[in-house]
């Protein structure tokens, strides 16, 4: 085998090295103040309009009818966030009987990520029930889940909408290296309520765009060893 092939076949390896490197992997949770994030360079879903955003960079569906958007409370049904007199989205079973019945609601968004946050109303912290759920994925790869219990300081086993412990903005970050591309939302009662749906477009290289530097590199190489084999 030559050097130039040699030298190829090290690069190459180098690649597939460098994008097995990078799997799925996880995201970490902190809390925030407010009812609306404050990390930097964040874009905004605020449900103002009255709906859930169906087109564009981030896209909201569920398996059963069109996202929920609701203003205020309504009993037994849905209960804003406290402090949070705007519209915001609620979640509840579809085997459920109220407003916002529309089982899990999945957010794709056009490109990866490296943020979401949003404002988490009611956080049940309940070993026996978890009644809210927030999934993320890269591709069709599940990286983490996170439940009442996940967020730190929470003090209501049933969901309290009055107490600043227990409706809290909760931020959640991809790993370094890491990215997500889908968002689940999920209640297994009534109800998940949340607003100021936050995310952040992730700085990383494609993919493309790594292999085609590499390929360079052995184009390169390639050059600089016929050239050298020309000189000797």
């Amino acid at each position: 085998m030559s050097t130039l092939q040699k030298l190829s076949l090290a690069l190459v390896g180098t690649a597939v090295l460098l994008i097995s490197a990078n799997p799925a992997s996880a995201v970490s949770l902190t809390t925030g103040s407010g009812i609306s994030s404050t990390v930097a360079g964040a874009t905004t879903v605020d449900f103002e309009s009255g709906a859930a955003p169906t087109s564009g960079f981030a896209t909201y569906s569920s398996a059963s009818g069109t996202p929920t958007v609701v203003q205020g409370s309504l009993s037994n049904q849905y209960a804003a966030p406290a402090g949070d007199g705007s519209k915001y989205l609620t979640i509840s079973p579809t085997t459920s009987s109220v407003v916002g019945n529309t089982g899990p609601v999945t957010i794709n968004f056009a490109k990866a990520l490296d943020y979401f946050g949003l404002y988490w109303g009611s956080i049940d912290k309940s070993i026996s029930s978890n009644l809210n759920s927030i999934a993320f994925y890269n591709g069709g790869t599940l990286l983490n889940t996170f439940t009442g219990l996940s967020v730190p300081g929470t003090t209501n086993d049933g969901g309290n909408q009055t107490s600043p412990q227990d409706n809290v903005f909760v931020n959640f970050f991809a790993d370094p290296g890491q990215t997500f591309d889908k968002v689940v939302l999920n209640s297994s009662g009534v109800a998940f309520e949340s607003d100021n749906h936050a995310y952040r477009l992730a700085n990383v290289p494609e993919p493309t765009a790594t292999l085609g530097l590499l390929a360079f590199g052995v184009m390169s190489a390639g050059s600089f060893v016929k050239r050298k084999s020309k000189l000797v």
